[in-house]
């Protein structure tokens, strides 16, 4: 049974699984989404069309790992059938595991409710705790960017996505990183009543229905690669000083010290790339960082990223980031002062 337009007889429900140490706005980004779809009713004078729970083993205050505590009611032992799951994510290290008695409760909760809910969603890293429960093998799934390599080398039989914001499997919903849950959330709010009362309640909390882009936007995990051991780190370092030059394979390959062969696996192992996609996806970051310049010009650094013209940098950013160099400018460039 999947949900539907909320009657006066039917609000859909919507559980939310924290746990200690989760992400506070994993919990709260969704709620607070859900909940303007009430006030957005309750000011129509309609029927409210979501009921909210926040549960977790034993109930009570758990605290996130910003140290604000929420009230959550003890899982339920009913059935989900017909609700809405959403699991809240953490750092990967603080996720529930079997490894401890409450986590393996949470994790056997989470496989009954998870099979029986209309629709199975997780938030950020939420995506580990639903592959953990068994939920997720052989799907679609997306997590924070920078927790792709630990959820494939976690659950290898999962297609692990780098750049959706959030990605349908059948009933099953995964989000990326944090603030992600919450145009997770306006998407099933657009599924559940129609696209005027999701925009209606993106107008209201001043977000995007439908975010330009997606999560690439955000990463620079390559850069940090250089603070790291292993392949990709050297690499890094070596091919920083050179984005602006021709480099081959065969090059990158005798600064490693490895045989073509032997870079292609290591990559591949270590970050998922071939040799020629580290180094577009390096030249990407780049320019990411150089456009957060202030004063920086779009063809300085197509130039100084080794892409070459504005028109190469546009493609790029357009294909891999789904925007335009200047509109991740506009976001991102920090301009040094304040409009009074």
């Amino acid at each position: 049974m999947r949900p539907s337009a909320a009657t006066s007889a039917d609000p859909i429900d919507v559980w939310l699984l924290v746990f200690p140490d989760f992400l506070l706005l994993d919990a709260t980004g969704p709620v607070q989404v859900f909940s303007s779809a009430n006030d957005e009713a309750r000011d129509a004078g309609r029927v409210l069309p979501y009921r909210i729970h926040l549960v977790a083993v034993g109930g009570g205050v758990v605290t996130s790992s910003s140290g604000v505590g929420l009230l959550s009611a003890p899982l339920p032992s009913l059935s989900l059938d017909g609700a809405t799951l959403i699991v809240s994510g953490g750092r990967v290290e603080a996720l529930p595991s079997d490894a401890h008695p409450r986590g393996r409760a949470t994790l056997e909760w989470v496989a009954n409710a998870g099979a029986a809910a209309a629709r199975c969603c997780s938030v950020c890293t939420g995506s580990f705790i639903l592959a953990r429960a068994g939920l997720l093998d052989g799907r679609r799934v997306v997590t924070h960017w920078a927790d792709v390599r630990a959820l494939r080398s976690e659950h290898p039989s999962l297609l692990v996505l780098v750049d959706a914001l959030h990605v349908r499997d059948g009933k099953f919903r995964t989000s990326a990183g944090i603030s992600a849950g919450m145009d997770l959330a306006l998407s099933l709010i657009e599924e559940d009543l129609g696209r005027e009362a999701a925009l209606a309640v993106a107008k209201r909390m001043v977000m995007f229905l439908k975010r330009p882009g997606g999560q690439r936007q955000f990463s620079s995990e390559l850069l940090a690669q250089s603070q790291h051991q292993g392949v990709s780190a050297q690499l890094t370092t070596w091919l920083r000083s050179r984005l602006a030059q021709q480099v081959d394979v065969s090059q990158m390959a005798n600064a490693c010290v490895l045989s073509v062969r032997s870079l292609y696996r290591k990559l591949k192992q270590e970050v998922g790339f071939t040799p020629a996609q580290f180094l577009a996806r390096l030249r990407l970051e780049v320019a990411c960082v150089l456009l957060e310049q202030p004063g920086m010009m779009v063809k300085q650094a197509a130039r100084q990223s080794g892409h070459g013209t504005e028109y190469n940098l546009r493609r790029a950013f357009t294909s891999q980031l789904g925007v335009l160099p200047s509109e991740y400018q506009s976001r991102f460039a920090c301009t040094g002062a304040f409009e009074e």
